[in-house]
Formats: structure tokens, C-alpha cells, sequence
């Protein structure tokens, strides 16, 4: 299954993607079975009930295919994709040189981590598919893109070992790691050059860990201005997502909804001769298999 948070004439909800690419109005569509309504009306809160969430959705689709001229399924390009998680509660956790090749052309060999390297993103970063990035040209220069597959935790755990991992996972989304390359030189810790609004794109949707049993081998690919920039396998990872779930959850609790971005592969702008940032106009296209593409416009 994808979930989706959309938007229809003004109204946000919690969405299901069907196998006619229509958007499901989960809300809608449980009151349309005669039940009291028991969803709630964000996604994150969705997700932190579980395994009885996913029951619930599956029913609700069920029963819905078996239906005609219902008024809760839109055709997807007349809604609006928001942000699956439109407002983290926590900052996001980013994975940095995550792939070898990365941080060759970022440093040297000596930049190859032996240990998960962690930064964060804030939480007023995250904008949707197809949501404009500003370019924020009175602070940077040197705006660059990060195609990333991210994690989205599906229920809470602390010392997680790695074998078991995958069952704290929910599902797996995209997103842009948008970075202002002199901000993070400048200030040495990355805070500040990767947390400029807008600088989170992330989406389209959700797709459940059941239709993804391995993470650790997806094709990932990033054009810009339809030039493929980055192209690579998540196979490619030096830490694998059990890994990185499994050390960041040592001495702090992860909580259903938290978002992880696995690192970036080699293309970004700034390891290109001479360097190429991005500017405004130029359109970002982020796409994973077994979830979808992730396009950006960047603006002003």
C-alpha cells in the first residue's frame, strides 16, 4: 500500500493510494461503510497505531473496489500530494557517506567513515511533490541536491538489535537532502546549511515495508533537468538500514513516525568539475524503485 496526505479543495486528509491510481479518502470511505469514523487525521498518528492501521486500510480498500460512483476516490492529479509527514515531530535523522563513491568525491579515502556518521534536518525543512524549493540566493551560493531513500519508523524502540530491525519499519519514502554546500563548510556542523525552509522535499508517498522486503537493494537515480546526475543501488550502502536503525536506536528511543535518510550516492553537484548548483528553474527529479519519482521546481 502507499499512503498519501492530500489536499482537495482546501482540505487536508489521509489518503490511500488503489491499483487504478486513485486516491482512496480513508476518512470518508469508513463512514461510506456505515462505520463511526476511527481514523485519525494525520499520518503520523495513522501510523502509531500499528498493525491495526494497516488491517483497517486494507478492509477499507476491500470494500471500496467493490463500490461504484462513490464521491471519496479521486483521480490522483486532482488532488494535491502533500508531504506524507507534512510537520516531523522530531528533526529528521540524515545518514552522511553513506556510499563509498560519495565521499571520494566529497574528501579522499580518508573520508570513508567506519562509523554512521548523523546530522539532522529541521523539522520546517519538509515540503511535498511538486512544492517549490526557494532558492534562498541571499544566503547561498551553493544550493546542491541529495536523492536519498528514507525510513519511516512504524513503532517505538531502544537498543534494537539488527536482525530485527525491519520490524520497526513502517514504510520508505523519498527525499531531496537539499544542502547549501557554504553554509555547511562555513559553520562546520551541518545544521544550518542543511535546515533552510524548503529544504526537505519528501514524498510522494509511503509504501508500506510489505511491498519493499529489502531495502538494502533499490535502484535510486536523480535528474536534474531530466540529465541524470546520480544513478546507483542501495546495495551500494556502507551501512545498511539495519544497521543505521539498529545504532541510532542504542541510546535513544526512535518513536513511530520518526523519518531516517540513508545517505546519498555520487553526483551531487559540488563533486562535479567544475562544480554545478543548483539554480532557479531547474527542476529535481528523485526516483526509487518499488516507490516512485519525487520532483521538485526550485524558485526564487
Amino acid at each position: 500500500m502507499k499512503f498519501v496526505t492530500a489536499k482537495r479543495q482546501g482540505t487536508s486528509f489521509v489518503g490511500v493510494l488503489s491499483a487504478q491510481n486513485e486516491v482512496v479518502h480513508l476518512q470518508m470511505a469508513e463512514q461510506a461503510m456505515g462505520e463511526e469514523s476511527t481514523l485519525p487525521h494525520s499520518l503520523m498518528e495513522c501510523i502509531a497505531l500499528g498493525d491495526a492501521f494497516v488491517d483497517k486500510v486494507q478492509e477499507i480498500v476491500t470494500w471500496s473496489e467493490k463500490q461504484r460512483a462513490v464521491d471519496y476516490v479521486y483521480p490522483l492529479e486532482s488532488v494535491q500530494l502533500l508531504a506524507p509527514i507534512p510537520r516531523p515531530l522530531k528533526n529528521i535523522f540524515c545518514v552522511g557517506k553513506n556510499y563509498v563513491d560519495h565521499a571520494l568525491e566529497l574528501g579522499s579515502a580518508d573520508d570513508i567513515p567506519k562509523h554512521l556518521m548523523l546530522f539532522s534536518k529541521a523539522p520546517t525543512t519538509v515540503i511535498g511533490h511538486e512544492s517549490l524549493v526557494l532558492r534562498h540566493a541571499h544566503v547561498t551560493e551553493e544550493l546542491d541536491y541529495e536523492g536519498e531513500l528514507a525510513v519511516v519508523i512504524g513503532k517505538k524502540g531502544k537498543g534494537i538489535k539488527e536482525e530485527e530491525a525491519l520490524d520497526y519499519v513502517f514504510g520508505y519514502t523519498i527525499i531531496n537532502d537539499i544542502t547549501a554546500r557554504d553554509l555547511q563548510q562555513r559553520h562546520k556542523q551541518f545544521l544550518l546549511g542543511k535546515s533552510l525552509d524548503t529544504s526537505c522535499p519528501m514524498g510522494p508517498w509511503i509504501v508500506h515495508k510489505s511491498l519493499i522486503p529489502n531495502p538494502n537493494r533499490l535502484h535510486i537515480e536523480t535528474k536534474v533537468n531530466g540529465e541524470i546526475r546520480q544513478k546507483a543501488n542501495t546495495e551500494q550502502f556502507i551501512f545498511p538500514v539495519e544497521t543505521i536503525i539498529s545504532t541510532i536506536s542504542q541510546g535513544m528511543t526512535l518513536e513511530p513516525g520518526d523519518i531516517i535518510a540513508t545517505g546519498t550516492p555520487a553526483g551531487v553537484g559540488k563533486g562535479m568539475k567544475p562544480p554545478r548548483f543548483l539554480q532557479s528553474g531547474d527542476s529535481v527529479e528523485i526516483t526509487i524503485e518499488k516507490i516512485g519519482t519525487l520532483r521538485n521546481r526550485i524558485g526564487e
